[in-house]
């Protein structure tokens, strides 16, 4: 395992995501996957107070119990760096996304006391909003999350889902008050680049603009959710999401392909290798339900790219990224 910084925490180059632990993963399964990945030097284990109430009978709150089951039959809760999320649950009538908690300051302090209460623990090491709520003033948000902090409840605070303009101006909020800020942001983001007029609602696409933030503020680290498109780059069985399928992609499969024969690597690790890689790096989520999963994503974090196999690889996405076609203006 490689290690890198969030804030002024170590954590493993992979984490662990857990969306479907508890509910489409039983117990055993997640126990197993969750001892496979701490014995290969995982620390990073990512959750939400979400996790997964669309499935029947859930109440969102699943994963992070079955996190606190497993973190107390352990005793390990001080080797592993524990993230949640907090805003995305349903909070009322009507449909969800839209009827999603938020990120008020009533909503985030009480959230966050009902997840320690699920995992079990007295903090977060990590504790994001899981999506943007422009309903909520940014400086409410910021000042709850500061309030988080300040009440011992987090370490560290992240977002989740929000465009770079308004994390930008949350952090700048943040630093004029002299509270603490955004270390973290996560978002959709993988080797392909989506369709110009791809529509992901509440998920937000990491863009140029966002990487470009980043690697002008290294003290924030981003992070991958959804990085192997549901197994698309290597499951013949699953086509590739709309969002993604469009002229521009075919080049930019091939060439990825080309370097997973090369390094005798699969698509799969070539992506991880090619988001760790970057400048700046992309810290991939890694959502499995099988053992044989979770080994291939951590054998990837030792598989080292050569500058010409980065290069094609950027080039090639470049090319995809000019390929896709282009939203039809409406005359009116």
């Amino acid at each position: 395992m490689r290690y890198r910084t969030i804030g002024t925490r170590q954590v493993s180059a992979l984490c662990l995501g857990t969306l479907p632990f508890g509910t489409v993963v039983d117990e055993a399964t997640a126990f197993a996957l969750l001892d496979r990945f701490v014995e290969r030097g995982g620390t990073f284990v990512d959750t939400a107070n979400c996790y997964a109430f669309w499935h029947p009978g859930s109440d969102g709150g699943d994963s992070e119990r079955l996190l606190g089951r497993w973190l107390a039959a352990r005793g390990n809760r001080e080797q592993v760096v524990l993230a949640s999320k907090v805003g995305a649950l349903p909070g009322g009538p009507g449909d969800w996304p839209a009827n999603r908690e938020g990120l008020s300051g009533a909503v985030v302090g009480a959230a966050v006391r009902r997840s320690l209460d699920r995992l079990g623990t007295d903090r977060l090491d990590l504790l994001y909003g899981h999506v943007d709520d422009p309903a909520t003033p940014l400086r409410e948000t910021v000042d709850a999350f500061a309030g988080a902090v300040a009440d011992g409840l987090a370490e560290q605070i992240g977002m989740s889902n929000q465009g770079v303009g308004r994390f930008a101006r949350s952090r700048e909020l943040a630093r004029r008050a002299g509270l603490p800020s955004y270390v973290a942001l996560q978002q959709r983001h993988t080797f392909l680049p989506p369709a110009p007029d791809a529509d992901f609602d509440y998920q937000v696409s990491l863009d140029e603009p966002m990487l470009a933030y980043a690697a002008d503020h290294p003290e924030v680290t981003v992070l991958a959710y959804s990085a192997l498109l549901n197994g698309a780059y290597t499951d013949p069985g699953k086509p590739l999401p709309a969002e993604y399928d469009h002229p521009g992609s075919a080049r930019a499969l091939a060439e990825l392909h080309a370097v997973a024969r090369e390094t005798g690597a699969t698509a799969n690790q070539v992506v991880y290798a090619w988001l760790l890689g970057g400048s700046p790096a992309v810290l991939p989520l890694v959502g499995v339900s099988r053992l044989g999963q979770l080994d291939e994503a951590l054998d990837a974090v030792d598989l080292d790219l050569t500058c010409d196999q980065r290069a094609r690889l950027d080039a090639a996405r470049a090319v995809a990224r000019e390929a896709r076609p282009r939203p039809v203006a409406v005359a009116r």
